[in-house]
């Protein structure tokens, strides 16, 4: 309503999408699932769901949030852009440009040379490769903790992981939703492995793994194989499955971790993904970029045409985004060296998923988006930060402690208790969390 947009309305619930646009693909993800894979070995769990964790994100599947199919959700975009009367130039590269009082922007639009002139542009591009071409601004993975890089594709005939668990019975009755229809994480020593299914039968999956330099001298096809060699299970996943075409073949990154030396300045500002990226592992990006929009909008809104105000508010936002990425950092890098040790990884998560619900249950409220996952809060801030050199003291020496991990359970428990308004960690949910849902509470 705040923006008269009703169209876009349908698109925040899986069931609303598809009875209004059935035609543009997407995936329902009921929540956050995670499954232990250790080196070698088949899977295996027990009552308690040791080596599981399950985190609904809503109450059922037409409630559900989703996974876009990103090249069909950006062309409808497009096309509600165009019919609204927005210029919009396909197949263009920005060659240069030049600031006085306002933008004189050099293009190449369908390889013929062209020109526009604006007093104001936002990069929403993604990545830092503008900024570094059009202002000499350079990204950095080197402020990061987290050391990450990706390998993926989009599959077919991918089996069902319910199904696997089902025939090598495995107990599900008490699982909260179907982990096939959430943000489904098998995670591994080194890393984790993504598996995100859309409703046309294809499946994105991807390995996130640590340290890029390992790997340096390795193909991605010997990379991908020796993981399916050393998982069981993933083999499993994997035998049946083929490649969908595009993009026909599995795609590798650098390191994902960057970060802008600036993402403000006179006359433009860049959105938080295009001022900095840590890792995929929570599903940030989207909210993360509403909430840069959301904030950019209310700043020009509010100060356009009131350059000390305007300038002002920018180097805030800027403040603000580079807290977030620090935010984001730390809660991913502690998730990674938890992994190998998966009830400490189930007690680390809990900080993340603690702040996310509190952020949005103050968002129902109505409360300005003034800082993502309330990295603004300095509580929130040095809860996270404390704990994770707390979590360094117990994971450095080598395997964790019965006693350690016993208290470092306690101490989270404390922490998040202030915030804490969907039971985590408590141990009677045995890993299986049905109610976390952001709501307003009872007045």
């Amino acid at each position: 309503a705040k923006y008269h947009l009703p169209w876009l309305y349908p698109f925040s619930r899986y069931g609303s999408w598809q009875q209004s646009h059935p035609e543009i693909i997407c995936g329902i993800k009921r929540g956050f699932s995670f499954f232990k894979h250790h080196p070698g070995k088949e899977f295996v769990t027990n009552e308690d769901h040791q080596h599981e964790l399950l985190v609904a994100a809503n109450a059922d599947d037409m409630l559900s949030d989703t996974n876009w199919l990103r090249a069909d959700m950006d062309a409808f975009l497009v096309s509600r852009v165009v019919e609204a009367g927005i210029d919009y130039f396909d197949q263009t590269e920005i060659i240069k440009g030049d600031w006085n009082s306002y933008w004189d922007i050099q293009l190449i639009c369908h390889q013929k040379p062209a020109q526009l002139q604006a007093s104001f542009f936002i990069d929403a591009t993604g990545s830092g490769a503008l900024l570094h071409h059009l202002l000499g601004i350079k990204s950095s993975a080197e402020d990061f903790l987290t050391n990450s890089f990706a390998l993926f594709s989009h599959f077919r005939n991918v089996p069902c992981w319910m199904d696997m668990l089902q025939q090598t019975h495995i107990p599900t009755d008490d699982f909260p939703y179907n982990p096939d229809r959430s943000a489904l994480h098998h995670i591994l020593d080194e890393g984790w492995l993504w598996v995100l299914r859309f409703n046309d039968e294809r499946t994105s999956m991807g390995f996130v793994l640590q340290h890029e330099e390992v790997y340096s001298t390795l193909s991605t096809e010997r990379i991908w194989n020796d993981l399916l060699s050393k998982y069981p299970a993933i083999h499993r996943i994997m035998q049946p499955a083929t490649l969908a075409d595009p993009p026909g073949k599995i795609l590798r990154s650098s390191r994902l971790q960057r970060k802008a030396a600036k993402c403000v300045g006179r006359g433009w500002a860049a959105l938080p993904h295009t001022a900095g990226f840590v890792d995929p592992l929570y599903s940030t990006g989207i909210a993360f970029s509403l909430s840069g929009i959301e904030r950019i909008v209310e700043i020009i809104r509010n100060h356009w045409g009131h350059d000390k105000s305007l300038n002002q508010k920018l180097k805030d936002y800027e403040h603000a985004v580079f807290e977030e990425l620090t935010l984001l950092d730390h809660l991913i890098t502690g998730s990674y060296k938890t992994m190998s040790h998966f009830e400490l990884f189930n007690v680390w998560s809990m900080l993340y998923f603690a702040v996310t619900i509190a952020y949005e249950q103050d968002r129902l409220r109505g409360k300005p988006a003034e800082s993502f996952l309330h990295a603004g809060r300095r509580d929130v801030m040095q809860m996270v930060q404390t704990s994770y050199a707390e979590l360094l003291k117990i994971t450095e020496g080598g395997e964790p402690s019965r006693k350690s991990i016993t208290e470092f359970s306690r101490i989270i428990r404390e922490r998040i208790h202030p915030i804490n308004s969907a039971g985590l960690l408590d141990p009677a949910s045995k890993n299986m969390y049905r109610h976390t849902a952001a709501e307003l509470p009872n007045e």
